[in-house]
């Protein structure tokens, strides 16, 4: 059975920065492609960051491009997620999760119907 295990998240203001990790068990970590995605209040969930288990396949959601950055250490079965200039918007529960795609070294797709657990909330006021 895949668990994950959440870290960092929290409340901060507008500006401000959090780091988002993920221990994922229950899986060969290390040759499986991974992303973050989140969920705001009455929104569906939407992929934020994707990254390949290599590393060379990398894509990010265009509302956070050149504020946050995935990462993975797969010794470790850990993914982060590096948040800055944090905005109200982003406010949501953060999941880590798996990553497929329709498109050859192509964004996530086909993730609507994953199992999501807990996640971590992350909240950012104005």
């Amino acid at each position: 059975q895949v668990q994950s295990v959440y870290s960092g998240g929290g409340e901060v203001q507008t500006g401000g920065s959090l780091r988002l990790s993920c221990v994922v068990s229950g899986r060969t970590f290390s040759t499986w492609d991974m992303a973050w995605y989140r969920q705001a209040p009455g929104k569906e969930h939407e992929f934020v960051a994707a990254m390949s288990w290599r590393g060379d396949v990398i894509h990010y959601l265009d509302a956070v491009k050149g504020r946050f950055t995935v990462s993975r250490d797969n010794a470790k079965n850990t993914m982060f997620l590096q948040m800055n200039s944090l905005k109200p918007e982003d406010t949501a529960i953060y999941f880590c999760n798996d990553y497929f795609s329709d498109f050859p070294r192509g964004p996530p797709t086909r993730y609507e119907n994953f199992d999501w657990g807990q996640g971590t909330q992350v909240t950012v006021s104005s």
